[in-house]
């Protein structure tokens, strides 16, 4: 506090007045509250120093930004994905969103041994917005920014406090906010950072240092937790760290004029989706000094000197690129990391499709960091100056879990191995184990924009109790009239594939490929009824091997595999079946087409719709009862022409021809739970173009009322649905991922 002979004595000397943001995590966005009212009293920020979130904040205020901006800016952020690493769906090629949206967890395999990683997130989504956001400075010595600045980190291996006052201003603040655990450590001009938190979470010393003679403090710290509230790893070890930094602040409060304590004991660390809450919190704190505040606004020169802050800088929209030079790649050439990021040179860019091809590069997992810096050539363009760290991870362990009403409980035990043979390659092998065991090979050689090579491998089977009479309908009648309403019929595929694909564009890719396919349904219903000493294990209803070429066409850009909201999806395959790989058997040549569309296009900001069509149609005389299309069912991964149809159990409708139309609203009322209301109609038969009765009123209709929570281990549905056809309705479950 200011005395009166205090006041008199500072009249002609020039005040410097530095603020320190201290770390916190979420509750750091305090800051944001505390500098409006800082603003608002006058006074004019000198020197500002920060760690942590305050690094964040304090960094974000020296590039010019004020603190309604940083208000605005936080306010439309979605820390969850930053923190996350949530890559965008759009950003990755479709073997990527393949086998992303299969897997809960996944673990460092390499030497052949579990590693936890260092941290949750590599942090890279953190360091593409914070580089947007300071795209626009163009030192790199941040003395030199609108407000003179510096923020602390700790060196990992030594545990020294690390003073950052230069280099690239996103990476130092970045690191500054490396919470351990949450974030991986990052790796700055040859030392390997993490929270500056852990050694200096209050660097006011070195802000006195510096020139500055009037303090305001901004505190987030936490205070001790009683027993109660050290319930989790993450509360202990907030704890532990508190320790230090609650013991340094005896010493450190007295070096501030102005000490400013928002009251943040009811928020986390992670507590972000509470902003609005910290953030008031911070300017009711700061308004209790606001009469310090105004007296120290009064002896400052140049006081009009910050009131242009909010028309002076805006985050960048777009750059022009007319070089692009890259660093650090070894194992990837540089054809391939341009292909990803997919600049073009010397053309105006959105900065929303150059984050996008960021996250391009991130989606490959094959680099641990990717960094950039603009250097600015001419008044319009830049050179790009991008620099890669390649993750030295080939070996991965990743797992995952599902239940549906089709394939009952499954665990997924995931191998996957990178640059096995080549430096773009890729090998993983999948094993379902559970109430049907299966596999799924996949070797991919990723060429990028050029013709790609890919070998698939899987071993797919499930039973389910089926009308006897439809079954003597699908394949014929072959057997005699036996005694039995339901048979419980076993499907085993075996399928093979090598194949290239090339995207058309993005989102778009076209493919070509041969196929091997092995299909064999049977049952031991029959036999049971049919013999008394069983001397046969199991009566075969129908088994082919089959050979075939076959096209495909695949447009993806919906944003959630499962509950979209916008995007259109759209695919076609044609497969030309050639011949028989079994002596016992021949067949003509015949083709069987299949195409499915789907437009997703958001009502309000919470509800979406889904219109969808799907066709099927088996070109030639062959009948093969196994490749017919089969409707019924919802949760499974379908394979062949197996397709979900609501208000039908699985293997309910069959044909060698089908269309279906569908209708889906989704209500996202909460985060990540949704309501969905379902509608589907269908006809299908044998040769249903042929007769026109594809051209007519639905003869099978259904309807569905489902429930979805997005979870760590992918989506759980519930849905009851019904059909107005045979009067009866049908509940569906399905946990997880989907495989």
């Amino acid at each position: 506090m200011y005395s009166q002979q205090d006041s008199l004595s500072l009249k002609n000397e020039e005040i410097k007045v530095g603020v320190v943001l201290s770390g916190g995590g979420a509750k750091g966005l305090a800051h944001i509250g505390a500098l409006q009212i800082i603003e608002e009293a006058g006074i004019e920020i000198d020197y500002i120093a920060g760690t942590s979130m305050g690094a964040i904040i304090g960094g974000l205020y020296a590039a010019g930004y004020s603190p309604k901006q940083l208000d605005s800016i936080f306010y439309a952020t979605k820390f969850n994905s930053l923190i996350s690493d949530e890559i965008p769906r759009e950003a990755k090629t479709f073997f990527e969103r393949e086998e992303d949206e299969k897997y809960a967890l996944s673990l460092n395999f390499d030497d052949y041994k579990i590693r936890i990683p260092s941290g949750l997130s590599k942090g890279q989504n953190v360091y593409n917005f914070l580089a947007q956001l300071t795209a626009h400075v163009e030192t790199d010595t941040f003395k030199e920014l609108n407000t003179p600045f510096f923020c602390m980190a700790t060196n990992l291996e030594t545990g020294a406090e690390i003073i950052i006052d230069k280099g690239s201003l996103p990476l130092a603040i970045s690191a500054s906010g490396a919470i351990p655990s949450v974030f991986r450590p990052i790796l700055v001009n040859g030392k390997l950072l993490t929270d500056g938190g852990v050694s200096n979470n209050f660097p006011v010393e070195e802000l006195i240092n510096r020139g500055a003679n009037h303090i305001i403090g901004v505190d987030v710290q936490d205070s001790l937790y009683s027993r109660e509230r050290l319930k989790s790893g993450l509360e202990v070890m907030t704890q532990v760290t508190n320790f230090n930094t609650i013991k340094a602040m005896k010493n450190k409060r007295g070096l501030v004029d102005v000490f400013i304590r928002p009251d943040i004991q009811n928020f986390s660390v992670l507590d972000f989706d509470k902003g609005d809450q910290i953030i008031e919190n911070g300017r009711i704190a700061a308004k209790y000094h606001i009469d310090e505040l105004k007296k120290i606004a009064l002896q400052q020169k140049n006081q009009e000197q910050e009131v242009k802050r909010d028309e002076r800088i805006q985050p960048k929209d777009s750059l022009v690129v007319n070089e692009i030079e890259i660093k650090g790649n070894k194992a990837y050439p540089r054809n391939y990391i341009r292909g990803k990021l997919q600049i073009k040179i010397n053309e105006k860019t959105a900065y929303a499709d150059f984050n996008n091809g960021l996250n391009n590069l991130s989606a490959t997992q094959n680099f641990d960091r990717i960094h950039y810096r603009l250097d600015k050539q001419t008044e319009h363009s830049y050179k790009l100056i991008l620099e890669v760290t390649e993750s030295e991870e080939k070996r991965l362990l990743r797992f995952g879990a599902h239940y549906d009403d089709l394939y009952k409980s499954a665990l997924l035990l995931n191998y996957t191995e990178k640059r096995l043979l080549f430096n773009n390659d890729i090998l993983s092998l999948d094993l379902m184990l559970g109430d049907n065991f299966r596999y799924n090979l996949n070797y991919f050689i990723d060429k990028g924009t050029y013709w790609s090579v890919g070998f698939r491998s899987r071993f797919n089977r499930f039973e389910n109790s089926v009308d006897f009479s439809f079954v003597q309908d699908v394949i014929g009648n072959q057997f005699e009239d036996f005694n039995v309403n339901q048979i419980q019929l076993l499907n085993q595929d075996y399928t093979n594939q090598l194949y290239v694909e090339t995207p058309l564009f993005k989102d778009f890719k076209f493919g070509l490929g041969m196929e091997q396919k092995l299909l064999r349904a049977k049952t031991e219903t029959i036999l049971a009824n049919q013999t008394q000493d069983n001397e046969e294990p199991e009566t075969i209803i129908e088994e082919f091997n089959l050979l075939s070429t076959y096209s495909y066409l695949e447009f993806d850009s919906l944003d959630h595999k499962y509950y979209p909201t916008r995007g259109f999806y759209f695919f076609g395959d044609l497969h030309v079946y050639l011949t028989s790989l079994l002596d016992s058997e021949s067949i003509s040549q015949f083709s069987i087409a299949k195409g499915e569309a789907a437009y997703v296009q958001p009502i309000s900001e919470r509800v979406s719709l889904k219109i969808g069509s799907e066709i099927g149609f088996r070109i030639g005389n062959e009948a093969l009862g196994g490749l017919n299309f089969f409707l019924g069912g919802f949760g499974n991964s379908p394979i062949n022409n197996f397709r979900p149809f609501y208000g039908y159990d699985f293997i309910s409708l069959s044909g060698n021809s089908y269309i279906k139309s569908g209708l889906d609203l989704f209500y996202n009322f909460y985060r990540k739970h949704h309501l969905i209301l379902s509608a589907n109609y269908a006809n299908i038969g044998n040769d249903l173009f042929e007769s026109g009765n594809w051209f007519s009123t639905p003869d099978f209709t259904g309807y569905a009322l489902g429930y979805g929570l997005e979870t760590i281990i992918g989506p759980i549905d519930l849905k009851y649905s019904y059909s107005p056809e045979v009067n009866s309705s049908i509940w569906f479950i399905s946990l997880g991922h989907r495989f």
